[in-house]
């Protein structure tokens, strides 16, 4: 595979695990390339692997279902590493994206995503019955709407807006990290996460905002990466960033719907 320079559109991507290196690859012109419409049909095949393991972690609940809960949410953690490396703001690249293991990660990701989501998604509605299918439209709904926005100009992924949409992505995944080593610690979050106040309902909005609009940018990295010939596999790349971000979109969606009920 012949190795060109990697052009401006490409990793112009806000979202940590579509930028960078992932892009940089054109194909010959006797290889296949990339088309926007196989990467939608990649989303669709992996929306559907979602779907369906979220069906069965829903419906089938116990220690076992706990525990392939769990297991699938390591298996889709190593799967994105293994494909999406991994990213330090202070230090650059600590593991290097390899976006050509997609083809066999994507399925794995999906179905491990699919029941931890189904396990989150149940303890939810048992507490607030309801509240998934609102999580779930919500989710949709702000897709589409960032997806016309998008095509339609209204939302245009210009250099400036690329700076702040991934200097806030990177900020919260920092605070992520951050919360994770505090409740390893101390068996408890911090209050911005948990908190039912003005200021954790706000952070709330704040981080959905973040990353609806990190979709604007999934959306035009995969459309030039498309023109401008990128790899085959690289529609499984796309498919499984843009899946990443909805399942973000759609955890803290969950997460403020519960912040709002709990009031």
């Amino acid at each position: 595979m012949s190795q060109h320079k990697t052009l401006d559109r490409f990793g112009r991507s806000g979202n940590p695990i579509i930028r960078s290196a992932a892009f940089q690859d054109r194909v010959s012109a006797s290889e296949d390339k990339m088309s926007l419409e196989g990467a939608v049909n990649k989303t669709g095949i992996m929306l559907f692997l979602t779907v369906i393991a979220a069906t069965i972690s829903w419906n089938f609940q116990g220690p076992l279902i706990s525990i392939i809960s769990s297991i699938g949410m390591l298996a889709a953690f190593i799967s994105g590493i293994m494909t999406f490396g991994f990213y330090f703001f202070f230090v650059g690249w600590i593991v290097k994206p390899r976006p050509y293991n997609a083809t066999k990660t994507a399925p794995i990701y999906s179905i491990g995503m699919g029941f931890f989501i189904g396990l989150i998604s149940q303890t939810a509605e048992s507490m607030y019955p309801g509240i998934v299918i609102q999580a779930v439209s919500l989710t949709f709904f702000v897709a589409a709407s960032l997806l016309i926005a998008y095509k339609t100009g209204v939302i245009k992924p210009t250099q400036n807006f690329l700076l702040i949409i991934f200097s806030a992505t990177m900020g919260i995944f920092l605070t992520y990290i951050a919360n994770l080593i505090y409740f390893l610690f101390t068996g408890e979050n911090f209050i911005i996460f948990t908190g039912n106040g003005a200021m954790g309902i706000g952070i709330s909005l704040f981080i959905i905002g973040i990353a609806a609009l990190n979709l604007v940018l999934d959306f035009d990295i995969i459309e030039q990466s498309a023109e401008q010939g990128a790899p085959k596999y690289m529609e499984w790349f796309g498919a499984m960033a843009l899946m990443a971000t909805l399942v973000w979109l759609y955890i803290e969606i969950l997460r403020l719907l519960m912040k709002m009920r709990s009031r």
